[in-house]
């Protein structure tokens, strides 16, 4: 057993030890920085994993909806700290509206150059878990993907003419379908249960909670998903 009394020289073997131990406790301590400074959703240094998805629309090479997930080992508020500072740079601004921020979740809606911007923090094992998605709401529109100012667009279709139909919200809605040629309604915000059909035959019944602004597509018996 060793015992280190205050004033005794430390073998040199120990210096290294604490030296090194001094060393990883400051750098735990380091603020979170930018892999990339000039990427449109940056990304910590400290992240453990990342990955990005986009939505692109056919024919149109810019996505209309960009996703960013990042599990960084970080605490929760040194995460949201640095993603508000680092999207102010990109001129992103934070709206008070719809803001939460817990000790193990927060959600931040933001407003982008590009269009509407959402942060969504979560805190588990150890781990902050990132999603964080950009809207671009230029090429949206140019995609037919942008819904009616404050309602929810959804975006259905099917391979087969003249076979498949939608029932939501007291309306039946027969789909034209083939190729490219997807349908789309416009819904206010709120829960909605619907069931698609295929020469009569049940294929899906599911619920679908709508937001203003959104757009999720619906796609045989899989489940929604949001493009927008």
């Amino acid at each position: 057993m060793t015992t280190v009394r205050r004033g005794t020289k430390l073998p040199a073997r120990w210096q290294l030890l604490v030296c090194g131990l001094l060393l990883l406790s400051s750098c735990s301590q380091e603020p979170l920085t930018a892999a990339d400074p000039h990427a449109d959703l940056p990304v910590p240094t400290r992240a453990s994993h990342s990955s990005f998805s986009t939505t692109h629309a056919s024919g149109i090479e810019i996505p209309f909806r960009t996703e960013l997930k990042v599990q960084v080992p970080a605490e929760l508020t040194d995460v949201l700290a640095f993603y508000r500072a680092e999207l102010g740079k990109r001129g992103w601004q934070e709206k008070p509206d719809g803001m939460m921020v817990a000790a193990d979740r927060a959600l931040l809606a933001f407003a982008s150059p590009k269009g509407p911007g959402v942060l969504r923090l979560d805190r588990a094992e150890g781990e902050t878990t990132v999603d964080l998605v950009q809207r671009n709401t230029e090429i949206a529109a140019k995609a037919n993907v942008l819904p009616i100012s404050g309602q929810a667009r959804l975006i259905f279709g099917y391979l087969v003419p003249d076979v498949a139909s939608l029932v939501i919200n007291d309306q039946t809605i027969k789909i034209e379908g083939g190729e490219n040629h997807p349908q789309t309604l416009d819904l206010p915000p709120g829960t909605y249960s619907y069931q698609l059909l295929v020469s009569g035959h049940l294929v899906r019944t599911d619920t679908i909670t709508l937001a203003a602004d959104e757009a999720w597509d619906l796609h045989g018996d899989k489940e929604p998903s949001q493009v927008y």
